[in-house]
C-alpha cells in the first residue's frame, strides 16, 4: 500500500473486508430472522437485550488484536521482517489468555448484568441462555479476529474472507436444525453461531500457519518481547477500553428501551441488526484506511496518509448521500425480514427513518478513527469512548422525557450520539494534524 493510487488500493483492499464483513454480521442476523420468523417477537427480543452486553464482552478482547494489527502493518511498512513476525506472536500470547479470561467473568456475571438492564421478564430466561452460549464463544470470535488481524496487517483481506464465507453458511444450516428442526429455540442458535465461530478461526489461523511466510517462526521469533508487547499494548488497551466505553454506553441505552416493554425492545433488536449492516462500509473503509495509513506511516510516507484520508471522505460521503433515500424508502420491508408483528414493524420502520439522516456522522467516526489509528494516536479511542459514553448516558434520557418525542427519543438519541462523536473525530484530526506536518 505503499506505492500506486491511493483510491485504488483503499477500495481494492476493502472490498474482500466487506464482504466478509457483511458475511460476519450473517452470524447474529441469521440467528435474528430464524428466531424471529420461527419462534416469535420475544425470542428475537431475548437476542435483542443481550447485543450491548455480548459487544462489551467482545470489545475488551478484540480492541488488542486490532492494536496488534496496526504495529503489524507498521513494521511491514518498515519491511522489518523479524519485528513483524515478533509482532504477531507476541500479539497472539495475549490473544490467547486474555479471551479466555473475560470469557469465565463474563458467565459468572452475565445473569447480574442482565437484571441489571431491568431485561423483561417475558424474555429473562431465553436471554440468559443466549449470552451465556455467547460468553463460551469469546474465545472463538478472538481467534478470528487475530488471526485476519494479522493477516490484513500484511495486505491480505482475501483470504479470512474465504474461511467466513463457509463458516456463515455453515451457522445457517446448524440454525435451521437447532432451532427449525430439534426445537431448540434461542439456545439452538446461540449453539449454532458458536460452532461456526470456532470453524472460522481455527480454519483461519491453521491456513496462515500453513501458507503465509511471516507465520512460520523460529526460536528467537517464538521469545517474549517486551517491547512489542508493550506497543501493542499501548496502542490495543485504549483501543479495547474505546470499544468498551461505547459498549456500556450502549447497555446504558438498551436499560432506556427495556423500561418501555417487548414491543420497543423487539423493534430496537431489529433496527440495531439493520444498522450493523449499515456500518460495515463504514467499517470497512477506516480498517482499509488504517492499514494503508499504517504502512505509509511506516514507510514515511504522509503525504499518502493525508491523501488517502481526504479521499476517502469522499467516498464515505458519495456512499451516506445514496443510502439516505434508500432507507426512507426501505425501511419497513427490511424490519419485515425479522419479524410478522404489525407494531414491531410500524415501529422499526420509523425508527430506521430516523437514523438514516444522521449516516454522514457515522462515516467520520469510521474515516476519521482509522487514520488515527493507523498513526498510533492512541488518546483519540479514549476521547472517542468517552464521548460516546455522555451521549447515550444523557441525550436518551433527556429526550424520552420530553412529550411529544417520548419513545422516539431513543432512536434520535442514537443519531445525535453519532454526531458528537463524529465531530469530536473531525476536530480531533486536525489537531493531531500538525504531528502529521511535522513529520512529512
Amino acid at each position: 500500500m505503499t506505492e500506486g493510487n491511493p483510491v485504488s488500493l483503499i477500495l481494492l483492499f476493502s472490498v474482500p473486508m466487506l464482504i466478509g464483513n457483511l458475511f460476519q454480521q450473517v452470524y447474529n442476523l441469521v440467528d435474528s430472522v430464524i428466531v424471529g420468523q420461527y419462534v416469535g417477537a420475544d425470542a428475537l427480543g431475548a437476542i435483542g437485550a443481550t447485543n450491548s452486553v455480548t459487544f462489551l464482552f467482545f470489545a475488551l478482547c478484540n480492541g488488542i488484536g486490532s492494536g496488534g494489527g496496526i504495529i503489524t502493518s507498521q513494521y511491514f511498512g518498515k519491511k522489518d521482517e523479524k519485528a513483524v513476525k515478533s509482532c504477531i506472536v507476541n500479539t497472539g500470547y495475549i490473544m490467547l489468555v486474555f479471551p479466555l479470561m473475560v470469557g469465565i467473568v463474563a458467565f459468572i456475571l452475565s445473569g447480574s448484568i442482565l437484571r441489571m438492564l431491568d431485561t423483561p421478564a417475558e424474555i429473562m430466561s431465553d436471554a440468559l441462555g443466549y449470552l451465556k452460549i455467547m460468553c463460551v464463544g469469546i474465545v472463538f470470535v478472538s481467534l478470528y479476529n487475530y488471526a485476519s488481524s494479522m493477516l490484513r496487517a500484511l495486505g491480505d483481506s482475501k483470504t479470512p474472507l474465504y474461511f467466513l464465507v463457509f463458516s456463515c453458511l455453515l451457522n445457517t444450516g446448524l440454525d435451521l436444525l437447532f432451532v427449525c428442526v430439534f426445537n431448540m429455540s434461542v439456545r439452538g442458535a446461540g449453539i449454532a453461531t458458536v460452532i461456526s465461530q470456532f470453524v472460522s478461526g481455527i480454519t483461519c489461523l491453521i491456513y496462515a500457519v500453513r501458507k503465509n511466510s511471516y507465520f512460520k517462526f523460529t526460536r528467537e521469533n517464538m521469545r517474549f518481547n517486551k517491547h512489542i508487547t508493550v506497543s501493542v499494548l499501548k496502542l490495543g488497551v485504549p483501543l479495547s477500553l474505546q470499544f468498551s466505553l461505547i459498549a456500556i454506553s450502549c447497555m446504558a441505552l438498551q436499560k432506556v428501551v427495556n423500561s418501555y416493554g417487548k414491543v420497543t425492545v423487539s423493534a430496537f433488536s431489529a433496527t440495531s441488526r439493520i444498522e450493523q449492516i449499515i456500518h460495515q462500509p463504514y467499517q470497512t473503509l477506516g480498517a482499509a484506511l488504517s492499514t494503508f495509513t499504517g504502512q505509509n506511516y511506516g514507510a514515511k510516507k504522509m503525504d499518502r496518509v493525508k491523501e488517502g484520508y481526504r479521499k476517502s471522505v469522499l467516498i464515505m460521503v458519495i456512499f451516506s448521500v445514496i443510502m439516505l433515500p434508500v432507507m426512507q424508502l426501505v425501511s419497513e420491508s427490511l424490519v419485515r425480514l425479522f419479524v410478522d408483528d404489525e407494531p414491531v414493524i410500524t415501529m422499526g420502520a420509523k425508527a430506521l427513518r430516523i437514523t438514516s439522516l444522521f449516516y454522514v456522522m457515522l462515516g467520520f467516526i469510521y474515516v476519521v478513527r482509522g487514520v488515527l489509528n493507523g498513526l498510533g494516536d492512541s488518546i483519540f479511542a479514549l476521547i472517542n469512548g468517552i464521548v460516546e459514553v455522555i451521549g447515550r448516558f444523557v441525550v436518551p434520557v433527556m429526550l424520552v422525557g420530553i412529550p411529544f418525542i417520548g419513545v422516539w427519543g431513543i432512536w434520535w438519541s442514537v443519531g445525535i450520539v453519532w454526531s458528537m462523536a463524529g465531530i469530536t473525530a473531525v476536530m480531533r484530526y486536525f489537531a493531531y494534524r500538525k504531528k502529521i506536518m511535522a513529520i512529512s
